[in-house]
C-alpha cells in the first residue's frame, strides 16, 4: 500500500510539474492580453516595463555591455589567462573566433561613437548608429533578460515535448520541420521575433533540432509580431486595411514557409546535431498501442520527471540572458550599423532593386520603378521600405505591397539576420541574403496578387 501512495504522490508531482510551469509559460509568452487598442503578451508588456524603468541609464549601460564584450573578447583571444578560462560561462561567452572577435570590436567601436557622439555622422546619425542604439537596442536587451530568464518555463518541463508530438504530423510533412517548431512561431507572431529566435537557439543547442531544422525555423518562424504590424501598416497610412493586410501577410508566409525550405541553401543543411551526431530517426514515431494524445502526455511527463528544480532553472534562465546580452547586442549594433550606412548613404540597394522593375510591371505593380528602390532595402532594416514608400510613392495599392513585403521578407540585417548570426544557429551573411531574396521572390506575386484584391 505505502508504495502504491508513493506512486501516486510521485505521478502527483510530476503532473504538478508539468502543467504549473508550463501554463504559467504559455500566459506569458503565448496570451494575448489587449493594452489599449493593440494585443499584446505578458512578457512585451513586462519588457516595456522594464525597458521604461531603466531608460535614464539604458544607453550607459548597453554601451558598457558590448565595451566589455570586446575587450574581454580581445583579452581572452590574445593572451588566454587561464584563471578566466576556468569559469565555464566566461570561456563561452568570450572565447570566440577571430572573425566573431573583429564584429565584436567593430560594435564597440560603433557604439562608442554614436554615445558619444563624437564619430563620423554617417555612423553616428539617427538613421544610422543612432537609430539601432536609441530605439532598438533598449528592447532588446529588455526582451532578452526576460526572456532569457523566463524560457526554461516553456523549454523544460514539457510543453514542447507535448505540442510537438501533438502537430509532428503536421509541421513535418509541410515544413520539414518538429511539431514544437509550432511554439516559436505563436511566440514570435505574439510577442516578437527574437523571443522566437532566442528559443530555436537554445533547443538547437540542447539537440532538439539539427542543423537543417534550426535554419529552417529561424529564418522561416521568427514572424514579425502584430503588433510590428500596426506599427508598419499604420506608417504608409492604411491603418484602414489592417485586416486585409494581416491576411495577406499570413498568406505569403504561408507560402513561403512551404517553398523555401525545400530550395537551397536551406535544403542543403545537415540533418545533424549541434554536436555532429545524427537523429533518432523513430524518435516521432508513435509506439503500438498508444494514441497519439496519451503518447504526446508519455513524452511530455517524462520530460517533467526530469526538469531541473528551482535553482537549475533559475541558473538555465540566467545563462540564457548572459548568452543573449552579452554575445549578439556587439553583433546587433555592428551589423545593423553597416547595413543601414549601406542603405543611407550609397545607391547600392537602389541599384540592386532595379532588376526588380520588369518583374513588378509585368506584376502590374503601379509606380514599379520607385517601389523597386525599396525592395531590397529591406534587407537592412524592416521599417526603411515603410517610410520610403510613405514620402515617395501615392498609389495605395503600391504602399500596401511595399509594407506587407517588408514583414514578409523577414530578414533584416538591424535585428532578425543579426541575432541569428550573434546565434549557434547555422547561417552565414551570404546564405542570409539568399534566403531573402528566395523570400521576395516568393512572397511577392501572392502579395501583389491579394493587393489588387483587396485594396
Amino acid at each position: 500500500m505505502s508504495n502504491l501512495n508513493t506512486a501516486h504522490r510521485s505521478d502527483l508531482r510530476t503532473l504538478f510539474t508539468f502543467f504549473v510551469p508550463s501554463l504559467i509559460g504559455v500566459f506569458l509568452f503565448m496570451t494575448p492580453v489587449p493594452i489599449g487598442e493593440a494585443m499584446t503578451i505578458p512578457i512585451a508588456v513586462m519588457a516595456k516595463a522594464v525597458q521604461a524603468w531603466i531608460a535614464p541609464f539604458a544607453l550607459g549601460l548597453i554601451t558598457s555591455i558590448v565595451c566589455i564584450t570586446g575587450i574581454l573578447s580581445l583579452v581572452i583571444k590574445l593572451f588566454k589567462p587561464q584563471p578566466l578560462l576556468k569559469f565555464f560561462i566566461i570561456k563561452h561567452l568570450f572565447d570566440v573566433s577571430w572573425l566573431w572577435l573583429s564584429v565584436r570590436l567593430l560594435g564597440m567601436v560603433f557604439i562608442v561613437l554614436t554615445y558619444t557622439k563624437q564619430g563620423p555622422e554617417m555612423i553616428i546619425s539617427g538613421n544610422t548608429g543612432a537609430l539601432v542604439l536609441n530605439d532598438l537596442l533598449p528592447v532588446l536587451f529588455s526582451v532578452f533578460v526576460l526572456a532569457g530568464l523566463l524560457l526554461p518555463l516553456l523549454l523544460n518541463f514539457g510543453l514542447l515535448e507535448l505540442v510537438g508530438t501533438l502537430l509532428t504530423k503536421v509541421m513535418r510533412p509541410l515544413f520539414g520541420v518538429p511539431g514544437r517548431s509550432a511554439v516559436n512561431c505563436v511566440a514570435s507572431w505574439l510577442g516578437d521575433g527574437s523571443v522566437g529566435i532566442l528559443m530555436t537557439a537554445r533547443q538547437y543547442e540542447d539537440k532538439h533540432y539539427t542543423q537543417r531544422e534550426a535554419a529552417i525555423i529561424g529564418t522561416t518562424f521568427s514572424a514579425v509580431s502584430i503588433t510590428f504590424c500596426l506599427v508598419v501598416i499604420g506608417q504608409v497610412k492604411l491603418e484602414h486595411l489592417f485586416a486585409p493586410f494581416y491576411l495577406t501577410v499570413c498568406l505569403a508566409g504561408f507560402v513561403a514557409a512551404l517553398i523555401v525550405p525545400r530550395l537551397p541553401p536551406l535544403r542543403f543543411k545537415k540533418d545533424l546535431y549541434f554536436d555532429g551526431s545524427e537523429p533518432d530517426k523513430d524518435a516521432e514515431s508513435v509506439p503500438e498501442g498508444k494514441t497519439l494524445v496519451s503518447h504526446s502526455l508519455d513524452v511530455a511527463l517524462a520530460k517533467a520527471r526530469t526538469a531541473p528544480g528551482f535553482a537549475g532553472t533559475v541558473k538555465e534562465g540566467l545563462h540564457n540572458a548572459f548568452d543573449m546580452v552579452f554575445a549578439v547586442l556587439p553583433v546587433v549594433m555592428a551589423v545593423g550599423t553597416f547595413a543601414l550606412v549601406i542603405a543611407e548613404y550609397t545607391p547600392i540597394f537602389e541599384y540592386m532593386g532595379k532588376p526588380f522593375v520588369p518583374f513588378l510591371e509585368l506584376l502590374q505593380v503601379p509606380e514599379a520603378e520607385a517601389a523597386a528602390q525599396t525592395i531590397m532595402v529591406g534587407f537592412a532594416d524592416m521599417f526603411i521600405p515603410s517610410i520610403l514608400a510613405a514620402g515617395s510613392i501615392e498609389s495605395d495599392v503600391t504602399r500596401f505591397i511595399i509594407a506587407a513585403m517588408s514583414v514578409t521578407q523577414l530578414i533584416y540585417m538591424s535585428e532578425v539576420g543579426a541575432l541569428l548570426l550573434g546565434s549557434k544557429i547555422p547561417v552565414n551573411i551570404i546564405e542570409l541574403f539568399f534566403i531573402f531574396i528566395l523570400r521576395t521572390l516568393v512572397t511577392l506575386p501572392v502579395i501583389v496578387l491579394m493587393a489588387h484584391w483587396l485594396v
